[in-house]
């Protein structure tokens, strides 16, 4: 019997037994208890800049988010001994609802299942039964919206989002969960001052990397989920119409190869949708959630982000380096290779150096993790990067125009080339393909649409 059997017949239950909203005098303050019987409480909390004149006290809409990003934060704590027994005792949900919350953590722990060797069943991976108290089906009355609240993660994609906006006039507010020094960079090098940049701080509950350490299973949980829901709290909270995410159409591609084990999960569409739905349904808030960049590919993020200089010194896309501060490019993971190799087509050699410190393209070390981008793997890299197509594709145009200007390749490029990859007959015809792509599964309202649809026609 392996870990993941042994762990749930031992923890059985999983219990979300409550949340606790405190407004302050500049902050709302929340606080949830998870527990898993015989293992330990969990304690995770956040606090939210409150607005003058703002009151949430008796809010029944605010109360029903609240609980929701606790579903959304309790899978994390969850996923430590997996027990077959999720009981909600602090509120009650449908069979709808509930059908809801298992679909998400079983399509948002693909990646876990697949990494520890789980063989996971839908039908009984966890069974979901709510005790608590009845949400009223009551709607506050709901306060006029307007304005964008767009979430910045100091990557390329948010920083061509908040550029793309502002440049067309559009009222931007900025989200962020904690506060890393390339979010700040981004918002400042957009021209936005920096009390449009509002940052919820969320204190994840640290005593679970301990049991991590002795034993218990760890990996990729649907992070995206808990951004959507906490987006959805700040809006609210500052009478903002949209949420505008910056996700692309290239997060909903498999990363595994024919398997639906997807590291992007609470980025793809599906997830855009289902989101989307349960707003309308349950929440009611009147905001509307989207990402403004699902109809493009990560190739044409990359070609467009790259006209906008301003940025290079600034955006960070690493997740370890993420995790140091000032944040940095690790320039060891396969994320600063992707990005590098998507970026390659557009700027030169010292430019990629300057961006990530160092020359990846002649690092042998990164050997394993290009053939995992270029698709000559099982799986992709688990982490959050364009599809299999583009990144050839990005190679392939980097590798002729290097050969066009006279310049010799960098090793990652000469082993392609030398391994038959390197096809160029049809390279002016996918690259036309790719900067004319617009995917009609996406949920843009029409204004927005026809924002992204100028920024493309002006820099494509």
């Amino acid at each position: 019997m392996g870990r993941y059997e042994t762990f749930r017949e031992k923890y059985p239950v999983f219990i979300y037994k409550s949340y606790k909203i405190t407004e302050n005098e500049n902050t709302v303050d929340l606080s949830y208890e998870f527990s898993i019987p015989g293992l330990a409480d969990f304690h995770p909390a956040w606090s939210f800049p409150r607005p003058r004149n703002i009151s949430v006290s008796g809010d029944l809409t605010f109360e029903r988010l609240v609980f929701s990003l606790g579903m959304a934060e309790a899978v994390s704590y969850w996923k430590a001994v997996c027990p077959p027994e999720m009981l909600v005792e602090c509120g009650e949900l449908s069979q709808e609802q509930t059908d809801w919350w298992k679909k998400l953590y079983f399509n948002g722990l693909g990646e876990f299942f697949y990494v520890n060797n789980i063989s996971a069943d839908y039908g009984v991976f966890v069974n979901i039964n709510s005790t608590g108290k009845f949400f009223s089906t009551e709607i506050s009355e709901l306060p006029e919206l307007s304005g964008c609240l767009v979430a910045v993660g100091g990557g390329k994609d948010s920083a061509l989002t908040l550029e793309t906006l502002t440049n067309a006039g559009v009222e931007c507010k900025c989200y962020s969960i904690n506060r890393r020094n390339s979010i700040t960079a981004t918002v400042e090098t957009a021209g936005l001052p920096s009390v449009s940049l509002i940052t919820a701080q969320r204190k994840f509950d640290r005593s679970l990397i301990t049991f991590n350490n002795q034993g218990c299973l760890n990996g990729h949980t649907p992070f995206s989920s808990v951004v959507a829901f906490s987006a959805e709290i700040t809006a609210y909270l500052n009478r903002l119409k949209y949420i505008v995410l910056s996700n692309e159409s290239s997060a909903n591609e498999s990363t595994v190869v024919g398997q639906s084990v997807n590291h992007q999960y609470s980025k793809s569409f599906e997830f855009e949708q289902d989101f989307h739905l349960y707003e309308e349904k349950y929440l009611r808030t009147g905001i509307y959630y989207f990402s403004f960049l699902r109809p493009l590919s990560e190739f044409q993020i990359a070609k467009m982000f790259a006209s906008h200089k301003k940025y290079l010194s600034v955006f960070r896309s690493c997740n370890l380096g993420g995790k140091v501060s000032p944040d940095i490019w690790c320039g060891e993971c396969p994320k600063c290779l992707f990005v590098c190799l998507i970026m390659s087509p557009f700027l030169t050699d010292g430019e990629l150096t300057e961006v990530f410190g160092k020359d990846l393209l002649n690092d042998v070390s990164m050997s394993e993790y290009f053939t995992e981008l270029i698709g000559k793997s099982a799986h992709k890299p688990f982490e959050c990067v364009g599809s299999i197509d583009e990144v050839n594709l990005a190679v392939s145009l980097a590798i002729r125009r290097r050969e066009q200007n006279g310049g010799n390749l960098p090793f990652l490029f000469e082993r392609y080339k030398e391994n038959g990859f390197y096809r160029p007959e049809s390279l002016d015809e996918k690259n036309a393909e790719y900067c004319k792509y617009f995917n009609d599964q996406n949920l843009l309202p029409d204004f927005f649409r026809e924002i992204l649809l100028n920024e493309m026609e002006r820099l494509l």
